[in-house]
């Protein structure tokens, strides 16, 4: 009955979809609430390490989306909740930049979530869900998969850890982001120390987790982002979890894809 990651037309990497197009397949479905949790806008010293310089939503929108999200919230107030959220790039070594946007509009935040795509290596940062080349340089760069495995959850684990304020998310994004690829680059996860040791202090700090569906939607990837091993670690935790399409347009919100 809820949705707690939905992307808008601010995405640069999404559709130009409008927030109704969204919300009445939405409401097709019978959801009761639905987040938008557009990316907060990068640290603006911060090189986007995307091809098309296409990671987040631009500084000059947010009080563009912020205004539109309140005005449907008004337009469907009698039918749906909707949350005005954002998706927070965890980015290793630009914690105090993040913070300042945080600070900054987090007084807005209805929910949230904080989510790692990105890695760092010898001073480089590295997209680990952009193409199946660009993960194949990244097993090249770490010296096997493992590494790269390892990379990801010690950076997931930084983004729990990391100090960025009082409005910071308490929803951790698609754990597991990393299996993208899983059907070119198989890699068997169980019993990761690394990923039992997050597991357990997401626990501890009392995050939720986004069960994140939208894996099952890539071609390479074919599962939900916590599925098999993972699932069964963070339910032994009981740990509460909140389901994500993370549509990129509106037909994602039934399922489809364009």
């Amino acid at each position: 009955m809820r949705d707690g990651h939905v992307h808008s037309k601010y995405c640069p990497h999404g559709t130009r979809d409008t927030f109704e197009q969204y919300l009445e397949n939405a409401l097709k479905i019978g959801l009761k609430e639905i987040t938008f949790t557009e990316h907060l806008p990068l640290p603006i010293n911060f090189k986007d390490p995307s091809p098309k310089n296409d990671s987040a939503m631009k500084l000059y929108d947010i009080d563009s989306y912020i205004n539109d999200i309140n005005n449907i919230k008004e337009k469907y107030k009698d039918v749906i909740k909707i949350n005005l959220g954002f998706e927070v790039d965890f980015i290793e070594g630009y914690e105090e930049e993040t913070k300042s946007i945080i600070d900054k509009y987090g007084v807005y935040f209805d929910d949230a979530i904080i989510s790692v795509h990105m890695i760092k290596i010898d001073g480089d940062y590295h997209l680990i869900d952009y193409s199946v080349d660009e993960f194949e340089k990244l097993i090249t760069l770490f010296g096997g998969i493992n590494n790269v495995y390892n990379k990801y959850y010690e950076t997931v684990k930084k983004a729990l850890d990391a100090d960025l304020g009082k409005y910071k998310p308490k929803r951790i994004g698609h754990l597991n982001l990393v299996r993208k690829f899983n059907k070119v680059f198989p890699y068997d996860y169980s019993n990761n120390k690394i990923l039992c040791e997050l597991v357990k202090n997401i626990k501890e700090k009392n995050y939720e987790l986004d069960y994140n569906i939208s894996g099952k939607r890539k071609e390479h990837c074919e599962e939900a982002y916590i599925s098999g091993y993972l699932l069964d670690l963070v339910k032994s935790y009981d740990i509460n979890m909140v389901l994500g399409s993370d549509s990129h347009c509106a037909n994602e919100i039934l399922g489809e894809t364009k």
